[in-house]
This record gives structure tokens, sequence and C-alpha cells, in this order.
């Protein structure tokens, strides 16, 4: 049975999560608290660097989110979430990687805001805002006129920059400029996988307390 060691709110746990779901996969869910139970021995012996997500399957462990993408393409092949085309492959591996290269490192001040960390300061703020639209641009190009980055087949590109954008609505990122990738968006958005993953205000509201709570511990 594969088993997804994951929390609901992280990024990087919710890209495996809506490919099992696209797939079609059988699958187990065991929700991680990173309050500690990361540092735990028994999760330790399946990740020593104490992230998540991690995946079981059978005998084979796989851990960093990238790793478990190719992993779940390569060994359930249907529905195939990687084109076979040389330059349709391409398109996938930029967007993913200019995602995580160059997007979630600038989105920083943005999330802290949004999850109510305290205001950041105007300039980080402002250069949040161009490096988002600056990726927009740029992976709208990628999309052309197709549903999808793959053309009418969903990617891996999906899991990996879908699962961030819905996000830019709450962080106060336009996508106006970028009609294609709105588009883009409130499709997956409509699709299962996405809806199912979704995380809920209770959850938000719940993780900002507890964050609020330890931030206030931590300067006590």
């Amino acid at each position: 049975m594969l088993t997804l060691y994951h929390t609901p709110l992280s990024i990087n746990s919710r890209r495996v999560w809506v490919v099992l779901l696209e797939k079609g996969l059988e699958f187990e869910t065991v929700e991680v608290d990173l309050g500690g139970d990361q540092f735990k021995p028994e999760f330790l012996a399946m990740n020593p660097f104490h992230h998540i997500p991690v995946i079981t399957d059978g005998d084979t462990t796989v851990i960093e989110s990238f790793a478990i993408l190719d992993y779940l393409d390569a060994r359930y092949p249907t529905p195939a979430m990687m084109p076979t085309s040389p330059e349709a492959i391409a398109r996938v591996r930029m967007v993913q990687m200019v995602t995580l290269n160059e997007l979630l490192p600038a989105l920083t001040p943005l999330t802290r805001k949004f999850m109510g960390f305290g205001e950041p300061d105007p300039e980080a703020m402002a250069k949040a805002h161009q490096q988002a639209d600056k990726v927009l641009s740029f992976c709208q190009q990628q999309l052309g006129d197709g549903p999808w980055f793959g053309g009418d087949q969903i990617t891996l590109a999906e899991a990996v920059l879908g699962t961030v954008t819905p996000w830019f609505k709450g962080m106060g990122v336009d996508m106006a400029q970028t009609p294609q990738m709105q588009a883009w968006t409130e499709r997956l958005m409509a699709r299962p996988a996405w809806q199912q993953t979704q995380p809920t205000e209770e959850m938000l509201a719940a993780f900002r307390d507890r964050m609020a709570k330890l931030m206030a511990q931590r300067h006590g």
C-alpha cells in the first residue's frame, strides 16, 4: 500500500497528494505534526533530513517531492503526467524548476504577511510582486494556447506550479496581466484533486493561532 507522510498545509506535500489523486491510486495518508513528529526515530528512519513529504511503497521509500513525483509517474504510468517529446519534457521541467528556484523563494515576504507573521519591508514586498509577475509571464509563454503544459495532458508541472498559484489571490498577487495563467489556475481549482487537497479556512486559522503562540513563547 502506498503511504504518504505529509502535512496538509505544505505545498511540497500537496504536489505529491494531487498526483496520487490524479492517477487514481489507492493510498493512505499519515499526517506529520511538524511540532516534533519529524524528529521521532520512526520518521528519521525514513528520512534522516526530517522533511516532508515521504512516501513508502512496499519496500521502497522515497523522499524529496520532485523525486517522489518522478517515481510515481514511472512506477504508475497511467495516466502519464510527463510528456514524451523533448520540447514538452523541457517545458515541464522548466516550469517545475522556475517554480522551485525563482518563485517560491521570492514569495517569502508575501507568505509571511498572508500567514499573519508581521508586516514585511515594503521594498521586499515590491520585489516579491515583481518576481511573481516575471514568473507568471514566463510560464504563460510556455503554456501557449493549450489548456495544460502538456497540451491536452495534465503534467507534473501542473502539480508543482499549480499548487502555488491558488494562493496568489490571498497573497495579493494580481494575475490580470497573465489571463491565460489565471484561467489555467481556475481550471486546476475545479478539478477534484485540487478541491480535495485545498486547505480550509479553519486549518489556516488554526495554523496561524499555533504559530502566533510559538512566536509569543520565543519572545516571552
